[in-house]
């Protein structure tokens, strides 16, 4: 019977429940007569957790005296098993909260879209009412990268972002790509001034092919057959656009072609300056650092005008406030479509961001022939119909390519 039955301990040890008697403490409190009721429980009692019969547990819940036998009428500390103890506490994790944004990610991809198309066709129809009574692309091109260059120093010196630090080295990998993006900005505003939006946008649309073609013959890349066939409806539909654009001058052309020309270099030169830095910091730096360049030659080309009658006529016809109000959104505007554009891109796959920059482009010429009322013709609107749906497929195939290249990688 006594080496059947375990007792409880009337004392701990540092602390510890001796949850077993010795054997021998068993013989001793026999021997002196204590009566055995004097240190049994009953067995199974579900106020003291069950007594342990043959080593088993009767009860789920193990009950610790901590120094009760001591001390005397102190709650008893109960320890529940390690599975119940699970079950509860994943039931306290399960009822975690989860953010509404957090819960329909979409909501903000999609805000991200809308904004992006938003501040992209009001940018474009500012930026040409200026041109309506201010013809100065060069001046308007500064004050488009002025203005954000002071947003991204009240960004930074708010902490939002952080300003990612810059050394010499990164500087150099900067610059060339900084000199090609205030280039393209330059030359796209001479077009925008010169020709209607709806055509510079329309040429515009070639820049994928300048892309493979610099991939091919500069960086050697191997570009598939069907990317170029898809080129072809591209080159077809500028050139019937072209033809018969009613804005058509040379000074947009040419300008235009120079952009995509400038753009394609700037995408070479980003592939070889590739850094851990995030994109709005990236985007930051090359916006300062394309002001310092773009600056000269607004001095040089339109500064004795400017000075001359430029701002005077352009005061006299809107006013000082709408003057100055006018170059101050049109940069903002400028700076944020471009920032939510490389923000959209890091939040969709390439694929999704391929087809939603085609539909961008789509919405600025409708749109700018809508507000402006620019007669086009019919060879027009069917040139660029299929110039837009070349580019599309241009951005599908690429996307697609790219994306099995990753998935090559990662297998």
């Amino acid at each position: 019977m006594e080496s059947r039955v375990l007792l409880r301990a009337t004392a701990t040890v540092a602390g510890v429940p001796q949850l077993r008697r010795p054997i021998g403490a068993i013989h001793r409190q026999f021997s002196t007569g204590s009566s055995f009721t004097a240190f049994a429980k009953p067995i199974g009692a579900i106020g003291e957790g069950g007594n342990l019969i043959s080593g088993r547990q009767l009860r789920p819940i193990l009950l610790l005296d901590s120094s009760s036998a001591i001390n005397g009428g102190e709650k008893r500390e109960t320890l529940k098993p390690v599975k119940a103890a699970a079950a509860e506490g994943g039931d306290t994790a399960g009822q975690t909260k989860v953010g509404f944004l957090e819960k329909y990610p979409w909501l903000v991809t999609g805000f991200f879209f809308f904004m992006w198309y938003f501040l992209n066709v009001i940018f474009n129809i500012l930026n040409k009412k200026i041109y309506n009574y201010f013809p100065y692309p060069y001046f308007v091109s500064v004050i488009h990268l002025f203005v954000g260059t002071v947003y991204c120093l009240a960004s930074w010196s708010v902490g939002l972002p952080k300003r990612a630090p810059i050394d010499s080295n990164l500087l150099k990998v900067l610059i060339p790509v900084a000199v090609c993006h205030a280039l393209g900005h330059v030359t796209s505003n001479v077009s925008f001034a010169a020709v209607a939006v709806s055509f510079t946008h329309t040429i515009k649309a070639l820049e994928p092919f300048f892309n493979a073609a610099a991939s091919q013959f500069i960086l050697g890349q191997s570009i598939p057959i069907t990317l170029w066939l898809s080129l072809a409806p591209v080159v077809l539909g500028v050139s019937m656009a072209s033809l018969t654009e009613l804005s058509f001058n040379w000074l947009g052309f040419i300008s235009a072609m120079i952009s995509n020309v400038s753009f394609t270099y700037r995408s070479i030169f980003s592939k070889k300056a590739m850094t851990d830095m995030d994109s709005t910091n990236v985007y930051a730096y090359i916006s300062i650092i394309a002001l310092f360049v773009c600056i000269p030659p607004a001095i040089i080309v339109e500064g004795p005008q400017l000075l001359k009658h430029g701002f005077s006529d352009a005061i006299a016809k809107v006013g000082m406030t709408k003057f100055v109000s006018d170059l101050f959104w049109v940069g903002m505007f400028y700076h944020l479509y471009n920032q939510l554009a490389t923000n959209t891109l890091e939040r969709v796959a390439p694929l999704t961001h391929a087809v939603g920059n085609v539909l961008k482009r789509v919405f600025v010429i409708g749109f700018s022939i809508i507000i402006f009322g620019n007669k086009i013709s019919t060879q027009t609107g069917i040139g660029t119909g299929i110039a837009i749906a070349g580019v599309a497929m241009y951005s599908i195939i690429k996307a697609k390519i790219e994306e099995d290249k990753r998935k090559g990688k990662t297998a």
